[in-house]
C-alpha cells in the first residue's frame, strides 16, 4: 500500500491505517460469512473488480489479515482469517450496531444491489422450513430504475447443503412469486421491516403455493444483526 501514513500513535489511527482500504472490513465480513474461494466472496461483495479484490487479498494477507492455503492436489486455493482478523469481531459487531441504531434504514440500504442481495438470501433459507421435496422460488424486482437482472430463482433440492440461484429461467416449474424491491427485501434480512409489514406497505407481494407464502417469515431467516435492540425501521 502506498497511502501515506496519518503519522499517529492514536490506536483507533493505527486500526484505520489498517482496515481503512476500501473493501477491507467487507472482505473480512465475507470471510466470516463462510466464503473462502476467491470467486464466493466476489459475488457476496458484487462491486468489486476482480482485479481489485486481488490486489486487497495480496495486501491483507501482507499484513496477516488472512491466510491463503493453495491445494495443487485439486487445483484450488482458499483463504481463511488468521487470529489477528478473528480478534476483530467484537469491534465489527460494535460498528454493524452502530449502524442499525444509528443510520436511518433508507440511507443504509439505498445503494443495496439485487445481486448481492440475493447472494445473502440464498445463504438465509432454513432448508429445515421448506418441503422436503424440489422448491422453485422467482423474485421479481420492482425497482425504477430497474437492476441489471431483474428476475432471479432459487432452486432448492432435497439434501442440498445451499440452494441454487439463477439469474436465467432454470426451466423448472415456480412454485412461489416473490415480488418486491430491493430495499424491501434488504429491510427484511437486515431485520429493518418483515415480511408482515412489508405486504401491508405494498413492498412485498407473494402469489403461488400457500404454504410457501404463509411461512416464508420462517424460511427466509434474518441476519444476525436484525436482533439489536433499537433498529431504525424502514419507514
Amino acid at each position: 500500500m502506498t497511502r501515506r501514513p496519518y503519522g499517529l500513535i492514536c490506536p483507533i489511527a493505527c486500526a484505520c491505517e489498517i482496515l481503512e482500504p476500501r473493501w477491507t472490513i467487507q472482505i473480512l465480513t465475507e470471510l466470516w460469512n463462510g466464503s473462502t474461494r476467491f470467486n464466493d466472496i466476489r459475488k457476496g461483495l458484487g462491486n468489486i473488480s476482480s482485479a481489485l479484490l486481488s490486489r486487497r487479498l495480496k495486501e491483507m494477507e501482507a499484513l496477516g489479515l488472512i491466510e491463503r492455503i493453495e491445494d495443487k492436489a485439486k487445483g484450488t486455493v482458499d483463504y481463511f482469517r488468521t487470529k489477528k482478523a478473528i480478534n476483530l469481531e467484537p469491534a465489527m459487531n460494535a460498528l454493524a450496531e452502530w449502524a442499525q441504531c444509528n443510520i436511518e434504514a433508507e440511507i443504509a440500504l439505498s445503494s443495496a444491489d439485487a445481486s448481492t442481495v440475493m447472494w445473502g438470501v440464498r445463504r438465509k433459507i432454513d432448508l429445515a422450513e421448506l418441503p422436503r421435496r424440489r422448491a422453485v422460488i422467482r423474485f421479481h424486482f420492482r425497482d425504477d430504475p430497474p437492476p441489471k437482472y431483474p428476475h432471479y430463482w432459487l432452486v432448492v433440492e432435497p439434501g442440498a447443503e445451499l440452494p441454487e440461484l439463477c439469474s436465467l429461467d432454470p426451466g423448472r416449474d415456480v412454485d412461489l412469486y416473490v415480488e418486491c424491491g430491493v430495499v424491501s427485501l434488504g429491510a427484511i434480512i437486515e431485520g429493518r421491516s418483515s415480511v408482515e409489514r412489508e405486504i401491508e406497505r405494498g413492498g412485498l407481494f407473494l402469489s403461488g403455493d400457500a404454504g410457501l407464502a404463509r411461512s416464508m417469515d420462517r424460511w427466509l431467516r434474518t441476519s444476525v444483526y436484525a436482533a439489536f435492540e433499537g433498529i431504525v425501521p424502514l419507514s
